[in-house]
């Protein structure tokens, strides 16, 4: 059932009760209206005009008045009245604001009788005019005519008192404005007592309800109003007034402090805004509608190392920050994850960590990196690994091509293994190469590996495995699925407890394993691992030479 606003509106009027009204300027302010529990809210002129950073005098267009109100209408579940000036012209003009608001859902409208351009009723010495009993009676029986709702209300303001001509004038005006047809007659005053609006209460002799705006006669309660007979108050620029304090002090403390931290206790937390604009409800929103997230893939790429034998280029930056041709080596990775859909992405650092500054990854630190190997850095961002994942090193450069190819694996455990890879190459002592033996391979003899559907398992991999046995290398690149992250999460905890203090496949401690000792200790324990088989398209930067090689080979 479509919840009727306007139709609220009236019939709260019509029972005799105070409506309590809030002045907002948008969509948020709207909605801090709403949870602040007023009745109705106030699309007020002034805070509009503000917000915009002009004065409150016809500078703005009808146009931008309506829009806001429209924001404040679609963010909160209250009627709007909406401050529509003075109709933003003659009678004519008010016909087309009258279709506009009420065609846009606006409960009700409030015209004064300000000639235009109108002046904000508080600005000290400036011109002030009234239009005519007579033009004023004529745009509100405009407004009545037009309007299609029965519930449509049309508010007329008179701003007699605050003109000083007098009570008589603002009776004498109130009354005609009545027999035009209006619905609400609101009665404005600049003194700081509410003698006259009281007087004027007791001397209009309508039963068409009375609104009051206690911006100057700021002491007099809803409840004193009430008994005056008065059934809508407008709060009408609180909030905006409120923020304009807050907001100028927060700042004028965060400029002066220079760091973030130095104004939480002035500032909600961000979870506080996620709830107050709806972010629960689109996630909600998300799990019922949208398509099943099946093949939705997050990757972490561990980056924490200091690799000196690339000194001095990472002396200032790890590994992962070098620049190839005008890109890091991660924004590449980030990239080619990315291209493939891939655009939750954690990353590992350590050393020179401060110097890795990307917009679109989440970081994690290893603040151990120079005493731990691969795995507990890849272990510092377990928080992640709650789902399928690639995982990555920090130092590779790869085609999309070899993503691509992985991501479409079935298995729980896949490695990226290059058939390739150069038998000539000495060992490298300080940074071995993780060859790769595979179970039932044709033909091991030689470069050559037939490819399988679902690929081979997987039986040695590390750098304890010679280029002589080798069918392959593994090239820093492995996927899990939801499963396999589960048994990979096992192993490290087992892996853990009862190898603390002894060594651990390759590594001479478990702090310092690789990632291919946990994936080993998996394999021996009968785990599935299975070989996702490429030829060529990535390159490890190791040495000086890997990097002058992939500044010559890799196009811009």
């Amino acid at each position: 059932m479509i919840h009727d606003k306007t139709k609220e509106l009236r019939d709260m009027l019509k029972a005799g009760r105070t409506v309590v009204v809030g002045g907002a300027h948008n969509g948020l302010s709207a909605k801090l209206v709403e949870e602040a529990g007023f009745e109705a809210i106030w699309a007020s002129g002034f805070e509009i005009s503000a917000s915009h950073g002009v004065p409150d005098a016809n500078i703005l267009t009808m146009a931008e008045n309506l829009e806001a109100a429209k924001q404040m209408n679609a963010a909160s579940r209250l009627p709007v009245v909406a401050d529509c000036d003075n109709g933003y012209g003659n009678a004519i003009n008010v016909i087309r604001t009258v279709e506009a608001y009420e065609g846009a859902g606006i409960s009700a409208i409030c015209i004064e009788d300000n000639v235009f351009p109108k002046r904000c009723s508080f600005y000290v010495g400036v011109r002030r005019d009234l239009s005519s009993i007579e033009e004023h009676a004529g745009k509100i029986k405009a407004a009545k005519e037009t309007q299609r709702s029965e519930s449509f209300m049309v508010i007329a303001r008179t701003e007699a008192l605050i003109a000083g001509w007098g009570m008589d004038e603002a009776l004498k005006r109130a009354d005609a404005y009545v027999k035009a047809g209006a619905d609400a007659i609101l009665i404005h005053s600049k003194k700081a007592e509410p003698d006259e609006i009281f007087e004027f209460a007791r001397r209009f002799g309508s039963p068409v309800p009375l609104v009051a705006v206690p911006t100057i006669y700021k002491k007099t309660t809803v409840e004193d109003l009430a008994k005056a007979g008065f059934g809508m108050v407008i709060f009408a620029n609180h909030g905006l007034r409120a923020s304009i304090k807050a907001m100028r002090e927060t700042l004028t403390h965060l400029r002066k402090a220079g760091y973030a931290a130095s104004v939480d206790d002035r500032i909600v937390a961000l979870e506080e805004v996620y709830q107050l604009i709806g972010v629960p409800k689109m996630k909600s929103d998300e799990s019922a509608y949208l398509p099943a997230p099946g093949s939705k893939v997050k990757s972490i790429v561990i980056a924490a190392g200091h690799n000196t034998r690339l000194s001095p280029l990472t002396d200032d930056r790890p590994t992962c920050f070098l620049d190839i041709k005008g890109k890091t080596l991660l924004e590449r990775a980030v990239a080619s994850l990315n291209a493939v859909d891939i655009k939750d992405i954690a990353v590992v650092l350590g050393w020179k960590r401060e110097a890795v500054s990307l917009p679109s990854i989440r970081t994690y630190e290893n603040p151990a990196f120079e005493k731990t190997g691969e795995l507990a850095s890849l272990f510092a961002a377990e928080a992640e690994m709650n789902d399928r994942f690639v995982f990555l090193y920090g130092d590779i450069l790869f085609d999309k091509a070899i993503l691509d190819k992985l991501l479409k694996s079935p298995a729980d455990i896949a490695l990226v293994v290059d058939r390739s890879w150069d038998r000539s190459t000495p060992p490298n002592v300080e940074n071995p190469r993780d060859f790769v033996v595979l179970a039932d391979a044709p033909d091991a003899s030689g470069r050559r590996i037939l490819t399988s559907e679902e690929g081979f398992s997987i039986k040695q991999v590390g750098p304890d495995v010679t280029a002589g046995e080798a069918h392959g290398e593994f090239i820093g690149m492995a996927m899990f699925s939801e499963n396999g992250v589960k048994l990979f999460k096992e192993a490290y905890k087992r892996a853990q407890k009862e190898s603390r203090k002894g060594r651990f496949h390759s590594a001479q401690e478990f702090s310092k394993a690789a990632f291919t000792d946990l994936v080993q200790d998996l394999i021996d324990r009968g785990i599935t691992v299975k070989a996702v088989d490429i030829y060529k398209g990535w390159m490890e930067i190791d040495t000086f030479d890997d990097y002058k090689r992939a500044w010559s080979q890799v196009k811009g």
